[in-house]
């Protein structure tokens, strides 16, 4: 018999260390609910959730920008709706001035509120915005980060809505150059020419330069040519089909179409000058740069257009503007503003696809993170109702283990019976 080194004591001792080890961990996982705690329960458990938990927030973040994106589009949509009802209104007011039971007193009336509106309509426009930004004023172009990784972005650019661009401000469409080789190279939109000669787009920065009558891109080597006339200051410049077709328009003095031509789009036809199909002039056979009306009176191009070229079978101008004066002008004008409404109900429509949309996308938001989160919960989170048998197992085994080492620590006392 030994008494320097009582090994049953020890072995006890090492057991009892481990059972009240294991109870601490029990504990731990039972106060936390979570069965990895520390890189040490489970290493590539923890590495693999932590994986799934930067997914989760990503996608809790993105359905949130969703959420956001579609705040930002209602504000916009709202915006158009105001501007459609004021066309609404405008085309009321153009119906009934076109009807000859008014006076002029009474179409001067019905023409100061047509100009109060398109007012409003330029400050809907100019005002309307989400965070600061502007939305309506063909400035906007956004992404929205719609994912939980790099590159899951929607992007949504908003027209300009104005009078301008919707063609009622007083503008004459005189040029047209379809250029192929500028296609990709210049987007969709409306650009202006500055003092300098700069071609600005709408968010204000220099997209090319103007000289006479050519327009040199940005990037130095793609020109697109004008054939009639020199582009001047305060041009507008709109571009179209992937940036394939060039329009120039030139705002028209005040009164210089008036009771001659009104809004809409004009047709040569051999000599004839057809509006809506309607044969209302013919085009001057000596000069051809003249057109005959049928009432006698004639228009010249170089005076009104601000043109000098001669117009040719097929070719086609457009006259924007909302007039009612008399009875023409204001049949037109409804023409005006029916292709108005069409655009603006063309950009709500776009608008309310995006929404949808993103409706969609933050459902699928939504279910990608309860999926992932429920993938997270069963690798990190504890099963209780196991872990309190793990609990109560290694309760009982320390508590046991506590016992027998007090007896075992009772076992050298059997050497003093030797020593009586």
């Amino acid at each position: 018999m030994r008494i320097n080194n009582n090994i049953q004591a020890l072995n006890t001792y090492n057991r009892l260390t481990i059972n009240s080890n294991n109870l601490s961990k029990s504990l731990e996982k039972l106060s936390s609910g979570m069965r990895i705690n520390r890189a040490g329960d489970d290493a590539a458990g923890l590495a693999i959730s932590e994986k799934m938990r930067a997914q989760i927030r990503g996608l809790d973040q993105a359905t949130r920008n969703a959420q956001d994106a579609i705040s930002l589009i209602q504000t916009a949509e709202g915006g158009l709706n105001e501007v459609h009802s004021i066309l609404q209104r405008m085309r009321e007011l153009a119906v009934q001035a076109a009807n000859d039971t008014n006076v002029e007193q009474d179409r001067s009336a019905i023409s100061d509120e047509i100009n109060q509106l398109i007012q409003e309509l330029d400050r809907i426009s100019s005002t309307t915005e989400f965070n600061t930004q502007k939305l309506l004023d063909g400035t906007f172009s956004g992404k929205f980060q719609i994912g939980a990784n790099e590159g899951q972005t929607l992007q949504l650019n908003i027209s300009k809505i104005n009078s301008a661009s919707l063609g009622l401000a007083s503008s004459i469409e005189v040029e047209t150059v379809n250029n192929a080789n500028a296609g990709n190279l210049i987007k969709d939109g409306v650009y202006t020419v500055d003092s300098s000669n700069n071609l600005i787009d709408a968010a204000g920065k220099i997209v090319g330069t103007v000289s006479g009558m050519t327009i040199t891109l940005a990037d130095g080597t793609t020109t697109v040519s004008f054939t009639s006339e020199n582009i001047t200051t305060g041009a507008i410049i709109r571009v179209s089909d992937n940036g394939n077709t060039f329009t120039m328009e030139k705002t028209v003095v005040s009164g210089q179409t008036n009771d001659k031509l009104a809004a809409g789009t004009y047709t040569i036809s051999g000599s004839d000058v057809l509006k809506d199909n309607v044969k209302i002039g013919t085009v001057d056979t000596t000069t051809k740069t003249k057109i005959n009306l049928l009432d006698g009176t004639s228009i010249d191009l170089a005076i009104v257009f601000g043109k000098t070229a001669n117009l040719a079978d097929g070719d086609t101008f457009v006259i924007k503007g909302v007039n009612v004066s008399n009875n023409f002008l204001a049949s037109g004008s409804v023409t005006a503003i029916d292709k108005a409404l069409e655009l603006v109900s063309k950009e709500r429509a776009k608008l309310g696809a995006y929404q949808n949309r993103l409706e969609h996308t933050i459902t699928n938001l939504s279910t990608s993170s309860e999926n992932l989160t429920a993938a997270e919960s069963r690798i990190r989170d504890v099963d209780m109702a196991k872990e309190m048998m793990n609990y109560t197992k290694n309760n009982i085994l320390m508590q046991a283990a506590t016992a027998m080492l007090a007896q075992a620590n009772q076992l050298p006392q059997a050497v003093l019976q030797l020593l009586r």
